[in-house]
């Protein structure tokens, strides 16, 4: 995986942490306080990438406690992966910025992203209740994001993070089994990638570790997620259901046509989004997984 991607992927995994962020946000937040802070994130990433093309999956990094179930453990995030790699950015960011940067912050070289954000203190499995499940319709997703601010556009070109994303088939099996009364396998996919998603995810409720990339260049930050979506091979339903509504078709169309235009409205939302949600309250957290 090379570089490009490797950062875009921390950004996008990154970006669920907006919900605990702090104050007015700037692209050259640490540029005195600690000027190696971006090259430090994207080299430890990098680094863990050679190793897992999987990556991480999002910056939910408090630990559960005795008293309190945290989001990483909540039925949408049990699966989420390589938290170590976050872990160990931290580290080396501790050692050579102390209590300086925050565990919901990074950067990248393609896009000015800005920082400045805070850690929360608090972190609750029930919460993750408001993540659109992979079996939402469009007006679901649509609405979804329009309570955070953001819009169709935003949407589409967030959904495109799925270029690089794996699912375990738990995500899928309702499109692959039992579909309907007259359909096994959910029409709207392509037969032969549906037959080989079944292949793949054999029982209709337990496949161990197994899963499906979600496009066919699953190490490369492009645009065959939407080329894949045309095609009727989209894994979960609301990245099919997607070229199939009106109000997101011609989008999905246009980033399958032009990636340049689809890296361009990417960047564009990615800061939108990572604006969203900023609070008053946070800190520093010296060890991601527990507050201080």
């Amino acid at each position: 995986m090379g570089a490009q991607s490797t950062n875009i992927l921390f950004l996008v995994l990154l970006s669920i942490a907006i919900f605990r962020t702090q104050g007015a946000l700037n692209v050259h937040y640490y540029e005195e306080s600690c000027p190696q802070a971006e090259h430090i994130v994207a080299q430890t990433v990098l680094n863990a990438s050679i190793y897992d093309p999987k990556g991480c999956d999002a910056s939910i990094l408090l630990d559960s406690t005795p008293g309190n179930k945290a989001e990483k453990d909540g039925p949408p995030n049990i699966s989420i992966r390589s938290f170590y790699v976050i872990d160990d950015a931290k580290a080396k960011l501790e050692k050579a910025c102390p209590h300086t940067v925050s565990c919901a912050d990074t950067g990248g070289p393609y896009w000015q992203v800005p920082k400045g954000r805070k850690d929360g203190r608090v972190s609750k499995a029930n919460d993750t209740t408001q993540l659109p499940p992979p079996t939402s319709n469009v007006t679901q997703l649509i609405q979804s994001f329009a309570n955070r601010g953001l819009g169709i556009k935003d949407l589409v070109a967030l959904s495109g993070g799925h270029t690089i994303g794996f699912s375990h088939c738990s995500s899928f099996l309702g499109r692959i089994h039992n579909f309907s009364k007259s359909h096994e396998v959910d029409p709207s996919l392509n037969a032969e990638f549906g037959s080989n998603l079944k292949k793949k995810c054999p029982s209709p409720t337990h496949n161990g570790d197994k899963g499906q990339f979600l496009d066919s260049t699953s190490t490369k930050f492009d645009n065959d997620y939407y080329k894949q979506i045309m095609s009727g091979k989209g894994v979960f339903s609301t990245d099919q259901g997607m070229y199939y509504d009106q109000r997101t078709k011609s989008l999905v169309q246009a980033f399958a046509n032009d990636q340049s235009l689809f890296f361009k409205e990417f960047a564009a939302s990615m800061v939108k989004m990572g604006n969203v949600g900023v609070k008053e309250v946070g800190e520093v957290r010296l060890n991601c997984k527990r507050v201080n």
